[in-house]
């Protein structure tokens, strides 16, 4: 696919924002630096998802990094500089920016190169990870006793499980695509080179579906991490209520004939 029909903007330093249809791609623009994440890098990319949440017509954001690497985590040289990330208490935004957000729209990471330390936690806050098969992802930060403070210790094990997790917090050790897919930690890989383009095609596919009802089964899953059985069934509820509104309709349509054979209804 062109991306030259998109309209480009940049929110901050290091960071473009490219429009598609109801689709957002970010973009972490530090080639130089493998995409690592300074103070104002972090604080463009909050803004960027902000925008992006807010913006009714954009319904699916993608998050890249340029120059064949995701990212490289957070940008040490800039650690005691102005350009420094910041690490404050909630509920001020992580260190890498949008890490503590919860958007009401699905994001999907495209993982070309390296996804590590900070890098890996902006990614598995990412609903979708769609990943080249050269991809490395890793808590590379273990190398330099760095922590994981951008959620990588609370969604990590969510992901792929308490023991794996422990595996790659601890050790550190890089994880390619293949395994990765294996242990649930990415969903698709894809050749390298296409990562942008087929996370934005399964956005595209994403923001043909009916959205009030993808939204709140999406907030379901979320809301209820963590809850006992009939917690849990009790959020689904309220989020299925919410949806039910507009099922008749929906239902309606699929009898006379549209949204079968795996084709979107859309609305």
């Amino acid at each position: 696919m062109s991306h030259q029909s998109m309209s480009p903007e940049s929110p901050g330093p290091s960071v473009r924002v490219e429009r598609d249809g109801p689709v957002t791609t970010v973009v972490i623009d530090r080639p130089h630096a493998r995409n690592a994440v300074d103070g104002p890098t972090a604080a463009a990319l909050a803004a960027a998802f902000r925008e992006f949440d807010a913006d009714p017509e954009q319904r699916v954001a993608v998050l890249h990094g340029d120059g064949g690497t995701f990212c490289a985590g957070a940008d040490l040289k800039a650690i005691g500089t102005p350009e420094g990330n910041r690490v404050d208490p909630l509920p001020a935004d992580g260190p890498m920016g949008p890490t503590r957000m919860r958007v009401s729209k699905p994001v999907i990471a495209a993982i070309e190169g390296h996804a590590v330390a900070g890098g890996l936690e902006l990614a598995i806050w990412c609903d979708l990870r769609v990943a080249a098969g050269d991809a490395v992802l890793g808590v590379f930060c273990r190398r330099w006793g760095v922590p994981l403070i951008d959620g990588g210790t609370v969604r990590l094990p969510r992901l792929i499980g308490t023991s794996r997790a422990m595996d790659l917090i601890l050790t550190g050790r890089p994880v390619d695509a293949w395994e990765a897919e294996r242990m649930g930690l990415v969903n698709r890989v894809v050749p390298v080179g296409q990562a942008r383009v087929e996370a934005e095609t399964l956005a595209r596919q994403l923001a043909g579906l009916p959205q009030t009802c993808l939204a709140e089964d999406r907030l379901s899953v979320l809301e209820s991490e963590g809850l006992t059985e009939e917690q849990a069934l009790e959020v689904e509820h309220r989020h299925g209520l919410v949806s039910l509104t507009g099922a008749v309709e929906g239902a309606q349509r699929f009898v006379a004939g549209e949204g079968r054979h795996g084709q979107p209804l859309g609305g």
